[in-house]
């Protein structure tokens, strides 16, 4: 494969749209989904209240990488080589000695060494975007309650995180206003949504006026796939794509056959009849990435057209793009914004009431409880020092990520025919990072 990469030696264009094309305003939209979960679980399920309060201090446990042990609790940060770097249970970290007894130097039982997905088994969950991360905070705090107030070893309460996700996203939500999500960025999108900037709209216009052809391809639903790109892009954003699908249901979407998961035409934003074949473009629902690629063929008139996928989730963007279809990817890592983070947005005091929420950290900043997103340091033996090691998070990137982007933002203004360095086994492992890596990420 060659080492550099480049836009204009495309066909085709991809974006998935949250956290990718729109981004959020990360400590609102975590307060949100934290509490939209909460509050089920609460008066829904009849967990302890305690849930509700958060301080300051608890959001320090947020960090994208980290795996849930469903039965027993336990958050695992893994090694590139699957052991174990970090632990808690609940939100309480695990002593260097007690890590030492519990896991040793060998892989994690759960680890599956040669597949893209080895945490998603039914008795683990993988933490891999910021939809997910207010739910680690509250499984977590949910592990503390039920081991402090019940004295539980083994834990089902992931059955009723799940009967949330179900109240407060399903298709149907949007339009019913249920659950406590949906209705609030109705609200005041402002308050959760950044705008597209200048740079990006113009960018994707340059994409589109260079013949190349524009795709949005979100697990979002249609109804609130609108909403975010009237707000971010403006209410000609249809003039952009060429072809929209929304509830892609990905990682499904790549891995799934065409029978399995065939396209659907939308009235009124309701599912219609199932398509065979996808013969033009347009907007669509569900779908799959082999009859999306037909398309392509017949649209660009080559056997074989070329596909890059921008996306924020190894999981169900960049591994399954670059796995199942082989297409380049370019993965969103809002982390390497680095310590600038995201700025907590306040009212002047004037207008502040009595009570105020309190300060979330932004979720892309660094953990003080689990170090690192990218790499960490493994405690040396007798007189050795301490060594760097890689994260497994950080395996995953150099290996399935063309390149990896802190945000569009970050490379609108280059010209369409810039040569990115991509990631591959004959470049470091941070090659792939644009723009230049951090020294932290560098050991």
């Amino acid at each position: 494969m060659a080492q550099h990469f480049s836009l204009s030696a495309c066909d085709a264009v991809g974006f998935d749209l949250d956290h990718t094309l729109c981004r959020y305003k990360l400590p609102a939209s975590a307060r949100l989904i934290y509490n939209s979960f909460a509050q089920f679980l609460v008066k829904e399920r009849g967990y302890d209240k305690e849930l509700l309060t958060l301080t300051p201090e608890d959001w320090d446990f947020c960090c994208k990488g980290l795996a849930l042990d469903l039965e027993d609790g336990t958050f695992i940060k893994l090694a590139d080589d699957g052991t174990v770097l970090r632990a808690s249970h609940g939100t309480k970290m695990m002593s260097p000695q007690t890590l030492a007894e519990a896991y040793g130097k060998k892989e994690w039982k759960r680890f599956v060494s040669d597949t893209g997905t080895p945490c998603h088994s039914g008795k683990c969950y993988f933490y891999d975007n910021y939809f997910d991360l207010p739910g680690a905070l509250l499984c977590a705090r949910v592990v503390d309650s039920l081991t402090k107030n019940r004295g539980q070893k083994t834990f089902d309460f992931w059955k009723d995180i799940v009967a949330g996700i179900q109240h407060n996203f399903k298709m149907s939500a949007f339009k019913e206003n249920c659950g406590l999500y949906f209705p609030e960025i109705k609200r005041n999108p402002g308050k959760y949504l950044h705008s597209c900037p200048e740079s990006v709209r113009k960018w994707l216009w340059q994409l589109k006026n260079a013949g190349k052809i524009i795709l949005l391809i979100t697990s979002s639903h249609s109804d609130y796939c609108r909403l975010l790109c009237n707000y971010i892009l403006g209410n000609d954003f249809e003039d952009l794509f060429d072809i929209v699908i929304t509830n892609a249901l990905k990682p499904g979407f790549f891995s799934h056959f065409p029978n399995q998961r065939p396209f659907r035409t939308l009235e009124n934003d309701e599912e219609q009849e199932a398509l065979p074949s996808l013969d033009k473009p347009g907007w669509y629902s569900q779908g799959n990435a082999a009859h999306l690629y037909d398309l392509l063929k017949k649209m660009t008139g080559k056997p074989e057209p070329k596909v890059v996928y921008f996306g924020d989730s190894m999981h169900s963007d960049i591994f399954p793009a670059r796995h199942y279809s082989n297409w380049e990817t370019v993965l969103i890592l809002e982390e390497l914004r680095g310590e600038e983070g995201e700025a907590e947005e306040t009212e002047p005091l004037e207008k502040r009431g009595k009570y105020e929420e309190p300060k979330v950290k932004p979720l892309n900043t660094l953990s003080k409880k689990w170090g690192s997103y990218f790499i960490d340091s493994v405690s040396g033996q007798g007189n050795k020092e301490d060594a760097l090691v890689y994260t497994w998070s950080s395996k995953r990137i150099s290996t399935y990520s063309t390149i990896a982007i802190p945000s569009i933002e970050a490379i609108a203004e280059l010209p369409l025919d810039y040569k990115f360095t991509r990631f591959s086994p004959n470049n470091s492992k941070t090659a792939g990072y644009y723009p230049l890596v951090q020294d932290a990420l560098n050991p």
